[in-house]
């Protein structure tokens, strides 16, 4: 028998609303084929939706919960070819980018001990839009643990495209909290790739200007850095000119599309697709890292731009389309019924299915009543426009003239060895083209032993190249070494200054000329010089390759045009 308190629920309202003439959309029951491409990876750290800022605060993590029943609702499970739920990072991994003294409060503080950590608290700037509340460290571990599982999943190949909607906190800085981003998990995922990719374009539709992330890399021309943000100088977070652009070797690789209040789809699409486009073609990444803050959608709680669900997941479609391996993350957006229902429509978009418009029947219908449970409800409380055609066709020549000084994509070269290895090869004997070919360097199996030799320089060896093919007299300090003689009709490379000219006699003796004295030097009174050795040639190995009448002729080729040289031997 049940008793009639235990035949209702804790809640006084239905378990799911009666939605009378409007529809259910029902559930997509067709498994995705596991060998289709592309492959789509899906990140949901379990739990990352069960943390609270707090009561008046704006950011609401149960918006990721709401974005969960709604795929799941949808059966976009099935369309998705992995679904993990991917561990918290560690501390030595997100001190990849922040500091340590900052990471190390993250995980000590707590609401209970805040007060004897009050200044640390303003050190780091938690406070205000990053306020301490409970498992705030484990809330930081589970969003940065999963963008990036995500980067290593498209790094090893087993996926072309990771979606994590918990990450994409582009705010926070190596050493302080900002903007309600405690752990830039983007920066993290971009270092990631950067250890496979040797390119990655960052692309940021949130409202607010990406700060955190064009910071890390404003001196780095490895990672083009492109964000579409409202921009009037005092809102939040007060960067992100057109005339920002990077520095030192990212000097040109930081674009900023600064925009006003009310843009609608049409200009938005325009301008990101003429941009993007334009930055593929000129920076051609090899990865892309897609931030979709919800807060630039027409009746944000924090923003003001009026762009619909559609056109916001255009933008993906859009990226999507460039078929290079995608990191797709969340952001912003504050108003969660409509945050939720922009990243479940983005998320079909991403696997290639087509959803209707009516929304699943989930345990969270009363979010959705005033909509009349619709995917793509109507724009109420537009905006004004305050950009002008003028005003974007400035913003578009503006970027594309930065963009002509990129002059190409740059090219990296990947030397890195894992430390465990290193040691290992050290104590291995391999030849020197085998060092140049780990290296990366053009010598690999080109090896030359040529040698540029200075003035008086002297130099024995085996691979002395102007070595004298006879011994020199006893008791003489060599200079200068003797040429080999040339074949005749033949002239020696550059203008061979410092080359004494010698004349070959019927006997094998050769003589010297006497140098020319030029009248351009210098008038500075010059040292005597002293005596000249000579240097001797085996007059029966010349005559055995070359006959008395062409070796007459090659030395008498050598003695046309003498040049003075200036020697010091030391005759003891």
């Amino acid at each position: 028998m049940v008793r009639a308190s235990q035949a209702t629920t804790f809640s006084s309202s239905a378990y799911f609303d009666d939605r009378g003439p409007h529809g259910t959309a029902q559930p997509i029951t067709e498994h995705v084929n596991p060998h289709s491409r592309p492959i789509v990876s899906y990140f949901f750290p379990k739990g990352v939706g069960e943390h609270h800022y707090g009561e008046r605060h704006p950011m609401k993590p149960h918006r990721l919960t709401l974005t969960n029943a709604l795929v799941m609702g949808y059966g976009l499970d099935k369309q998705i070819h992995h679904i993990y739920n991917p561990r918290p990072a560690t501390q030595a991994e997100l001190e990849m980018y922040h500091d340590h003294d900052y990471v190390d409060f993250l995980s000590r503080v707590t609401p209970n001990n805040q007060n004897e950590m009050r200044h640390l608290i303003d050190t780091f700037n938690c406070v205000e839009d990053c306020p301490i509340f409970s498992e705030m460290y484990d809330f930081c571990r589970m969003y940065a643990g999963a963008s990036l599982a995500g980067a290593r999943k498209l790094t090893a190949g087993a996926c072309d495209t990771a979606i994590n909607w918990s990450g994409g906190l582009h705010h926070a800085k190596r050493g302080e909290a900002s903007g309600f981003c405690y752990v830039n998990d983007i920066v993290l995922a971009i270092l990631e790739l950067l250890r496979y990719h040797p390119r990655v374009l960052y692309i940021d539709i949130d409202i607010h200007h990406g700060d955190g992330v064009e910071l890390a890399f404003y001196h780095s021309n490895r990672v083009m850095t492109v964000s579409f943000h409202k921009y009037t100088g005092d809102f939040f977070p007060g960067t992100g000119k057109l005339d920002d652009n990077g520095a030192s070797l990212g000097k040109h690789f930081c674009l900023n599309v600064p925009l006003q209040d009310g843009i609608d789809d049409d200009m938005y699409l325009t301008i990101f697709k003429t941009v993007i486009e334009d930055t593929v073609t000129a920076f051609r990444p090899t990865s892309i890292v897609l931030q979709c803050g919800a807060d630039s959608l027409g009746c944000d709680r924090l923003g003001a731009f009026n762009l619909s669900i559609a056109a916001h997941g255009e933008c993906v479609n859009f990226v999507r389309k460039f078929n290079v391996p995608l990191l797709v993350l969340g952001g912003g957006g504050y108003t969660i019924k409509n945050v939720s229902r922009c990243w479940t429509y983005e998320t079909a978009v991403l696997v290639g299915a087509t959803i209707p418009d009516e929304l699943p029947a989930t345990v969270y219908d009363p979010f959705f009543r005033d909509s009349q449970w619709k995917l793509h409800p109507p724009l109420t409380g537009r905006v004004e426009n305050q950009n002008s055609p003028a005003s974007l066709q400035r913003i578009t020549i503006s970027i594309r003239n930065k963009l002509r000084y990129l002059q190409g994509a740059p090219s990296v070269a990947m030397q890195e060895i894992p430390p465990d290895l290193e040691g290992w090869l050290a104590d291995e004997e391999r030849k020197q083209d085998e060092i140049d070919e780990e290296r990366g360097t053009a010598l690999a199996g080109e090896r030359r032993s040529d040698r540029s030799m200075a003035r008086n320089e002297f130099f024995e060896g085996d691979n002395d190249v102007d070595q004298d093919e006879g011994p020199v007299s006893a008791g003489v300090k060599r200079t200068v070494s003797s040429r080999k003689p040339r074949a005749p009709g033949k002239r020696g490379r550059g203008k061979a200054r410092g080359r004494p000219s010698v004349s070959a006699k019927d006997d094998g003796e050769e003589t010297e000329e006497p140098p020319i004295a030029a009248a351009s030097r210098s008038t500075k009174p010059r040292r005597t010089a002293k005596p000249r050795a000579r240097a001797r040639v085996k007059p029966a190995e010349k005559d055995k390759d070359l006959p008395d009448a062409d070796f007459e002729a090659a030395a008498d080729a050598e003695t046309d045009a003498p040049t003075p040289v200036d020697l010091e031997i030391d005759i003891s």
